[in-house]
């Protein structure tokens, strides 16, 4: 046989009482003999508590017990016609329950013992409902009231239970059934003089418990408003999921932690008797639930769940006279309990010389001074300090029997811990190693729980938090290109993407803990945006504090890199084709990089040179595997290569960079590029890879332009200016054919110098091929010494940038 207790939720409506009356059938039908158990209507109890407040402060009650009877009678009446059990079962109850308040309000007080008769009513209620709708449906189906079966002390509130005497009474009781179905209440119970008792927080659970024990069940089924267990609380963890399975002490431990789906005291009756129990959803009876039994399974995960209590106290006490003084911990602990303070967590230093525990913080003052009282000589003595209290904490837990003598947990959860930039308060763990408990921040819970959650490989998907600077050309193909992949990063490389922040010129939005549609972001920008201020911005990132976290600069902004510095310091990696932070002076380049390394973040720049080509990782990898580059010449600009490419025949420079200007390669004054300044951010940003210590002003430029083209005061001018300079350009480009070579603007490091300048290209060197905007970057090291390492390709565009772009952010993601 089974036991199904069914929760306030599953019998908090007639919709879900009939659900409720479907899965008893079904279990009826399998031959499962199922033995109900059910809570009081959802919220009844809490109104009954409500009533007797009122009462006994004298206020008039109509209006609640309308409320009451309303609710109970709006159920009835879609299953019954007649009004049968109104009047033969509900409203002697309900008179019971007036004649209760009546009494409670003529005293003005309300005794535990009259709370225990004026809460039984709700079981009493819902029970007697369900015992009718359940006999109309298919018969045999009796309503049994647990006060004649389950025998407790009169500890009014929270009774303890005679188990020996209620197994007896149950066995007997059950004897007797003959295969009826029996709908039992919960929470409620006797004592010796027939006084109605209740048995505390998750009494009804305790009340299947102890049938399911005293009958040897099967099993006992707890059905409720979740799916089961889940990793983590899916209301701070969006990729949370459901657990098949857990042990008994697995899952003590996670609702210890903050789980509030069983309450593990009331079910050491079926823990004892080795019952396995199954959490099922009363709303969706078809998902598999999780199953807890006595041992963990052998094929499960390290990692079971991920726990959590939102906010603790916690208590140091420290000393020089703790050390090796015996008994301390017993009269703090002692002190403790006789305080009426229930300690969460203990952790103590090996040099006995402190112990933190951690406390519910309206137990804080109490537990301060049970201490001071308690240890009034040696503070006097000063052999101790003042017990020291910091408030607004978090306890995360993370629990698992497959946990056990397992290297490196602990380091991947500190890892990820301090990556997303958490900062670790206390630790407790068990020799049994079933649960690593951190305390930290209670600001920093929700980070805390998906940064863990992921690196400890419970998530399916890894999610990765985008705020994008700029939405121009780069920008918003980036976004396209991030909505157009999403489906794939998240199926085949188990990999998501959430854009929870954008900033252009113009506007700015903040997902408030939803992230922005890729592919809707122009919309919600416009309809959800406000001004654009980079430093509300920040803010804006600061306070969601989500791990994971990555911002991207697809602007020329000299504004933005300002503030790289703060948001590695807040713990988010940095990708930008911005070049200006990249090739700043030298002290502010080295410390993004110093701040990018200790706070373990990723600061990456591979497009600032050569659009979407690998150059600067390629370099690193033959740093990092011990090569050493000995020369770099380079074409680093797609507009320059694009125009003496095309610079041939009869046609005329002028007309050439006309054209390079109508096809959107150059500027919108073609001298920002052809003065060889961006070349030369270029060079710079290269030359620092190889460990030089250069600035901007180290790169020696030879000018392409003379000098009439590079003052003329307007663009129109500019190019008169050029055309007027015909000539000198067709000298090199005669000197070229006769030299059977082609015209290059290059760049060159070399023995700790960076030149650019513009040469000749013959037919055997790699550069003489060199066609459209293609830039082209060839390394001579050690390893390519005579035949040099050479890349090549699209040097500008948006969807090669934006792809380069994007191909930093999956490398910051796997930071």
């Amino acid at each position: 046989m089974k036991v199904l207790k069914f929760g306030g939720t599953s019998v908090g409506s007639a919709e879900s009482i009939a659900i409720l009356a479907e899965i008893v059938e079904r279990s009826r039908e399998a031959s499962e003999q199922p033995l109900v158990v059910c809570s009081a209507m959802s919220g009844v109890t809490n109104l009954l508590i409500h009533l007797t407040g009122e009462a006994a402060a004298g206020r008039n009650t109509a209006d609640l017990m309308w409320e009451l009877r309303e609710k109970h009678l709006l159920v009835i009446e879609k299953f019954f016609c007649e009004n049968q059990l109104v009047t033969g079962v509900l409203e002697p109850l309900f008179a019971e329950l007036q004649l209760l308040l009546g009494g409670i309000s003529a005293l003005q007080e309300c005794s535990l013992r009259t709370k225990d008769k004026v809460m039984a009513l709700g079981e009493q209620l819902s029970c007697s409902m369900v015992a009718a709708i359940l006999d109309q449906r298919f018969g045999n189906v009796v309503y049994t009231d647990a006060r004649l079966l389950i025998a407790t002390n009169s500890n009014f509130g929270h009774a303890v239970v005679n188990e020996a005497m209620t197994n007896e009474r149950i066995r007997s009781w059950y004897a007797r059934l003959q295969g009826a179905t029996a709908v039992v209440t919960g929470f409620i119970a006797a004592d010796a003089k027939g006084d109605t008792t209740t048995l505390g927080r998750g009494g009804s659970d305790y009340t299947a418990s102890l049938f399911g024990s005293a009958l040897e069940a099967e099993e006992i089924q707890i059905w409720t408003d979740v799916d089961g267990f889940m990793t983590a609380d899916p209301r701070l963890v969006k990729n949370a999921f459901t657990l098949k399975e857990l042990s008994y002490k697995e899952a003590m431990e996670l609702s210890y932690f903050g789980a509030k789906v069983i309450y593990p005291p009331t079910l050491i009756p079926a823990f004892a008797g080795k019952i396995p129990i199954q959490i099922k959803n009363t709303f969706r009876p078809d998902q598999p639930g999780t199953a807890i039994h006595p041992q963990p399974s052998g094929n499960g995960s390290l990692i079971r769940g991920i726990s959590s209590i939102k906010n603790i106290s916690l208590i140091n006490v420290e000393g020089t006279g703790m050390v090796g003084l015996k008994g301390f911990g017993g009269r703090l602990f002692s002190a403790m309990a006789l305080a009426g303070v229930n300690v969460i967590l203990i952790t103590q230093a090996s040099s006995e010389h402190s112990i933190s525990f951690a406390v519910a913080p309206n137990d804080s003052h109490a537990a301060v001074e049970a201490i001071r009282s308690a240890f009034e000589m040696e503070l006097y003595t000063n052999r101790i300090e003042a017990p020291k209290v910091m408030h607004n904490l978090s306890i995360l837990a993370v629990v698992g029997e497959n946990m056990r003598k397992t290297s490196g947990l602990s380091g991947k959860l500190f890892q990820s811990l301090g990556r997303s930039g958490v900062n670790v308060v206390a630790i407790a763990q068990g020799s049994s190693e079933l649960n690593i408990s951190v305390v930290i921040e209670a600001g920093d819970l929700s980070k805390a729980l998906n940064a863990v959650h992921d690196s400890l490989f419970l998530s399916p998907v890894k999610t990765i938090h985008l705020f994008l600077a700029g939405t121009g050309t780069i920008g918003a193909e980036l976004l396209r290109q991030i909505a157009a992949s999403s489906d794939n990063l998240r199926q085949q490389h188990q990999l998501n993407i959430n854009v929870m922040g954008i900033i252009n010129s113009r506007r700015m939005v903040v997902g408030n803990g939803q992230p922005i549609q890729a592919d809707q972001w122009e919309e919600i920008l416009f309809e959800q945006g406000k001004p654009a201020d980079m430093e509300s911005f920040v803010k804006d990132i600061q306070q969601l504090n989500l791990p994971n976290s990555v911002f991207v600069d697809n602007t020329g902004s000299t504004l933005l890199p300002m503030f790289y510095t703060r948001l590695m310091e807040n713990h988010l990696s940095v990708v930008c084709c911005n070049k200006t932070g990249p090739s700043s002076d030298w002290e502010n380049y080295r410390k993004l990089l110093l701040t990018a390394r200790r706070h373990d973040v990723a600061f990456l720049y591979e497009t600032n040179v050569g659009a979407g080509l690998p150059v600067i990782k390629t370099m690193q990898d033959l740093l990092l595997s011990g090569d050493r580059i000995l020369k770099m010449e380079a074409v680093l600009s797609g507009t320059i290569s694009f125009i003496f490419n095309n610079y041939n025949g009869n046609r005329n420079f002028a007309e050439v960079v006309r054209e390079a200007q109508a096809k959107g390669f150059t500027e919108p004054d073609p001298r920002d590029d052809l003065n060889g300044r961006d070349f030369a951010r270029k060079l710079l940003i290269l030359a620092r890879e190889t460990g030089l210590e250069v600035d901007l002003s180290d790169v020696v430029v030879e000018p392409i332009l003379p000098d009439s083209c590079l003052s003329a005061p307007s663009v129109e001018e500019f190019y008169q200016a050029l055309e007027a300079a015909e000539n000198h350009f067709n000298v090199l480009k005669e000197q070229a054919l006769s030299r059977n070579s082609v015209l290059r603007y290059t760049g060159e490091v070399s023995e700790g110098r960076m030149t650019i300048k513009l040469s000749f290209a013959d037919t055997g060197h790699p550069f003489y091929n060199l066609s459209g905007s293609d830039n082209i970057i060839a390394f001579t090291t050690d390893r390519y010494r005579n035949n040099p390492l050479v890349i090549k390709g699209p040097g500008a565009g948006a969807a090669v940038t934006s792809a380069g772009v994007f191909a930093d952010i999956l490398r910051a993601a796997r930071v």
